[in-house]
């Protein structure tokens, strides 16, 4: 079973940036596509964006041109660079890989907390 620990929220201004990293325990990290994730309060898990084992992105229409994903398969890590952040980003963030359907290949990690606040 793959362990992620997600690191690097905090409070921050609105236009301000994070940079948040996910570091996952395992071999063949490298084979799964990892997707990013946040939970608000009161509101379900949503998909942020998603990229591929050979480093293709795909990011949501709601944070496109502002968050992007990157990984390093020798650190087992990927990142969530988030840029111009908005009250609205305020959410837990959480990294998985996703299997389609809203369901997920491991068990979820504690998540990082954002706060986009003034």
């Amino acid at each position: 079973q793959v362990q992620l620990v997600e690191s690097g929220g905090g409070l921050v201004q609105p236009g301000g940036s994070l940079r948040l990293s996910c570091a996952a325990s395992g071999r063949m990290f490298s084979t799964y596509s990892m997707g990013w994730y946040r939970q608000a309060p009161g509101n379900q898990r949503e998909l942020v964006g998603t990229i591929t084992s050979g480093g293709f992105t795909n990011i949501v229409d709601a944070v496109k041109g502002r968050f992007t994903i990157s990984r390093d398969n020798a650190k087992n890590t990927v990142y969530l660079q988030m840029n111009s952040l908005q009250p609205g980003d305020t959410a837990v963030y959480y990294c998985n890989s996703p299997l389609g359907n809203r369901l997920v290949q491991w068990s979820w990690g504690q998540g990082t907390q954002v706060t986009v606040s003034s």
